[in-house]
């Protein structure tokens, strides 16, 4: 537990902000500059990247933004390695190589086996990469070895049972999926807590959703305090959770930086009635969400037909919140027919199911592009 950072705030290098909204890899490297700045000078100092975030350019944007330009004991960085990436024991060791050429972190204080779930464990077993991660720190090369964790709170304890070495563990909570059938948060944070392990959060804000709240739910957070912004309700309530080392946000611009670091500078945890007040707002939520989608993209590099799915699920999500009997039509439509002019449609899916093999939301994909198709498509 020594090994924390002090304040409770990561940086999360996965969607960062882009020259050209259609391409992840073109990152707007000066604003990610403005933004490391201010993490940096408010005394934060986790930085959490992967080897296929932005389009494969997250780890050198790191370098550029963060590692290029300043002293590499004032920050810590994390890194990981994914299943979907390696297929034999050399493939391990030349994408960490590339990494370490990628950022020039010359180590990384955080390294993570990344997304583990019941279909990826045995690629992780069969390639020894538990024992290949500790050989990395015992040679220096990394100073922390932990997984970041998709599945249920079963398979998570079987794995802490059979790999106590791993420090620490990497979970997506957050109030909407607290008590989620599929996501299961508060289970998977319970064994966590119960076998001793720090929690770095991941989705605090599930891509976005919520920080965009139905009004009913934003209404009930204004009426507990007007000056805060809605992603500050879903960071604190990770951060107030006892055992949890680092709340990441994938912050996209300027304004996000600026949001997150005002309210985590000098963080407070939540009262027990804000807490209440989150739960209610997740029924809201729940209520109203058609596709869970938390816009992570995994999905996206292996499609053969190019769809680009979690942008559909979203605009599909705003049309769902409408009254589209009253409107009849929304912007939403206009906003569909630009995106396939330049991606696949819905509809030319072939069911070939790759995207929901890798989806760590666990979502019937083929089953809700069916239904961006025919709403707007028909």
């Amino acid at each position: 537990m020594d090994f924390q950072p002090e304040k409770k705030l990561g940086f999360g290098l996965m969607r960062l902000p882009l020259n050209d909204p259609s391409n992840d890899a073109d990152v707007d490297i000066e604003q990610l500059k403005e933004m490391v700045d201010i993490f940096m000078q408010k005394g934060f100092t986790y930085f959490d990247t992967a080897w296929m975030y932005n389009g494969f350019a997250s780890e050198s944007a790191a370098k550029t933004a963060l590692v290029d330009r300043y002293p590499r004991e004032s920050f810590t960085l994390a890194t990981k390695l994914h299943s979907a990436f390696f297929n034999s024991f050399e493939d391990r060791d030349k994408i960490f190589t590339a990494q370490l050429e990628k950022t020039g972190a010359g180590y990384f204080d955080y390294y993570l086996l990344h997304g583990i779930e019941s279909e990826s464990l045995g690629k992780y077993e069969e390639y020894d990469c538990f024992g290949w991660l500790l050989d990395k720190k015992a040679k220096g090369l990394v100073k922390h070895a932990g997984f970041s964790f998709h599945d249920t709170p079963e398979l998570l304890e079987k794995i802490l049972k059979k790999h106590p070495e791993m420090e620490f563990v990497q979970l997506q909570i957050n109030y909407l999926d607290w008590e989620s059938e599929w996501i299961q948060s508060r289970g998977c944070y319970e064994v966590a807590a119960r076998y001793g392990k720090p929690v770095i959060v991941m989705e605090p804000v599930k891509g976005g959703t919520l920080a965009r709240l139905p009004k009913e739910g934003a209404q009930l957070f204004k009426n507990l305090d007007p000056s805060m912004s809605g992603p500050s309700w879903a960071v604190r309530f990770a951060a107030s959770l006892p055992g949890v080392m680092v709340v990441l946000s994938g912050m996209s611009d300027l304004s996000q930086m600026k949001d997150n670091v005002s309210f985590m500078e000098h963080f407070v945890p939540l009262t027990e009635k804000e807490r209440d007040t989150c739960f209610e707002v997740a029924k809201i939520i729940n209520d109203k969400t058609a596709v869970p989608c938390t816009g992570c993209s995994y999905c996206t590099d292996g499609c053969p037909m190019h769809i680009a799915i979690p942008r559909y699920f979203s605009i599909y999500n705003e049309d769902m919140r409408e009254d589209l009997e009253e409107k009849g039509w929304t912007i939403n439509f206009t906003n569909y027919r630009v995106l396939a002019k330049k991606y696949g449609k819905a509809s030319d899916c072939i069911r070939c199911g790759q995207c929901e093999e890798v989806c760590p939301q666990h979502l019937r994909v083929i089953h809700y592009l069916e239904k961006v198709a025919k709403h707007f498509e028909s």
